[in-house]
């Protein structure tokens, strides 16, 4: 027996939660607005800036382009940030034509077509999970320099599994735990940027001097070439900012709104990682010891602020890094309830994943499975292989994104959008320029991320052909939004 339903069964109320039926005559098929609709633009702003999780990114990703590169990291992060621009504008456009929970996957399939859309969606799903992992490795070490009990794999574990059930809690709860989380973070790499820029000890000219250390712990110059590499990096840093569209089926007057929301996000998200990684480079007492260091942040803070310090800014990543998580993890699991919402699996499995807590209205059993497939990714799968999987797919993503904003406007699938970048066709254009030149460089510097991704990537083609495209008649049929007014 077929796992489909017939459009008669489920036009006569076995409707799976959460799924539009099919399209009639009369007109579009839309959404149900099945998910809260009570954000402001404020609260979408606050949960998008902790999946971003500046204070994360500058005290767990920031310290390995220092690593690599040396004062020429905030060139790096400089670079990536104009890059940004381009990126974000593409995405305030596309996010308000198309302000749907399911985010990159729900416009690029509406403009480039269902295949790319669907292969989008499990790069997107794979490399989010196993971010989960990255991000939450790193409470481990925080947390254990206040207490060292606090110092085991379990500990990020524990903060996955935890987070999973209160990323199920109502929307705007979670608004308000990851805004106060936020502003501890915010603190954090305040405190960073005030003792660097007051202890000045390093020329301006370190900041794009590109070094690192040999064996033996003596400076040497680094290429442009790798510079250049560690940009993709630097994106993988400020990313998260066109996480504001998740959230856009439970923010008022989304169409309106949510361009401006990722814009704002991605400013912020700038200003809180650079500055602060500038004062760093200009105020370490040694460039040569911070370069060399296995933890660049905990030297500087030691070297400048003393033990004191360097425990209450560790105390405030750790919670930094736990809102990652929690915000990641809501992310997600909107990520999924979309995919099952459109039907992408068996019946079986779509049912559970598109439902939505009467109460609470949001997607629970998504939330949930995402929180434990996370925690069994951190235990079982090395921290190498997980960055292994993170690195490069964000390469792939903005690369379609950008081609998704050309094609959109030319054949009008974005007419209806409230933002229209200024710039086009140039932005996009450049925006996809400057991908593939950091995907050739970082090609060059370690080509297995790029292959990891690109195979994860070309997995959904097949998966699309084979077993969506022959039940196109009602999976993956792309209903329109939800109109607001009636939320």
């Amino acid at each position: 027996m077929t796992d489909e339903l017939s459009a008669t069964t489920r036009t006569a109320g076995t409707k799976m939660p959460g799924v539009a039926p099919p399209p009639s005559h009369d007109a579009p098929a839309k959404y149900d607005q099945d998910l809260s609709r009570s954000l402001t633009f404020r609260e979408n702003i606050l949960i998008t800036l902790s999946a971003v999780t500046p204070a994360s990114s500058v005290f767990v990703i920031v310290p390995s382009v220092i690593n690599g590169v040396g004062g020429a990291s905030a060139l790096a992060f400089a670079i990536a940030a104009l890059v940004g621009v381009a990126v974000a504008l593409c995405y305030a456009e596309l996010s308000s034509a198309f302000p749907i929970t399911g985010g990159e996957y729900a416009f690029v399939a509406r403009t480039l077509g269902k295949p790319f859309g669907f292969a989008l969606f499990l790069l997107s799903l794979v490399s989010g999970v196993f971010v989960l992992g990255v991000i939450a490795s790193g409470a481990e070490i925080y947390l254990g320099v206040v207490w060292s009990s606090l110092s085991g794999e379990w500990v990020g574990i524990v903060v996955i599994l935890a987070a999973s059930v209160v990323g199920c809690f109502h929307i705007r709860a979670n608004a308000w735990v990851t805004g106060a989380f936020l502003a501890i973070e915010l603190a954090a790499v305040t405190v960073l940027a005030v003792l660097g820029f007051v202890h000045v000890t390093q020329p301006v000219s370190t900041l794009w001097d590109a070094t690192t250390t040999d064996g033996n712990g003596v400076l040497i110059s680094a290429g442009m070439g790798l510079m250049v590499s560690y940009t993709a990096t630097a994106l993988f840093a400020y990313n998260g900012y066109g996480t504001a569209v998740y959230y856009a089926e439970e923010t008022k007057q989304a169409t309106r709104t949510i361009g401006r929301a990722i814009l704002w996000s991605l400013a912020i998200t700038v200003a809180a990682e650079l500055i602060p990684l500038i004062a760093v480079l200009l105020g370490t007492p040694s460039l040569k010891d911070l370069i060399g260091s296995d933890d660049p942040m905990t030297y500087f803070l030691q070297a400048r602020g003393g033990d004191v310090v360097n425990d209450v800014v560790s105390i405030g990543i750790a919670i930094a890094i736990i809102n990652a998580v929690l915000a990641i993890l809501l992310q997600l699991g909107r990520l999924v309830y979309s995919s099952a919402r459109d039907r992408s699996w068996p019946d079986p499995i779509n049912r559970p994943l598109a439902a939505v807590h009467p109460r609470l209205r949001t997607p629970v059993t998504a939330t949930l499975l995402v929180g434990v497939i996370g925690a069994l990714l951190l235990w079982l799968v090395p921290f190498d292989t997980l960055l292994i999987v993170t690195s490069a797919s964000l390469l792939i993503t903005y690369g379609l994104v950008g081609l998704a904003a050309i094609v959109g406007r030319v054949h009008g699938a974005t007419r209806g959008a409230a933002y229209r970048m200024p710039g086009w066709p140039w932005v996009p254009v450049a925006m996809i320029a400057a991908t593939i030149v950091v995907g050739y460089e970082s090609w060059t510097a370690d080509s297995k991320p790029v292959v990891v991704a690109v195979a994860i990537f070309a997995v959904g083609f097949p998966y699309y052909y084979l077993y969506l495209h022959p039940r196109r008649g009602d999976r993956w049929t792309l209903p329109e939004p939800a109109d607001e007014e009636l939320a």
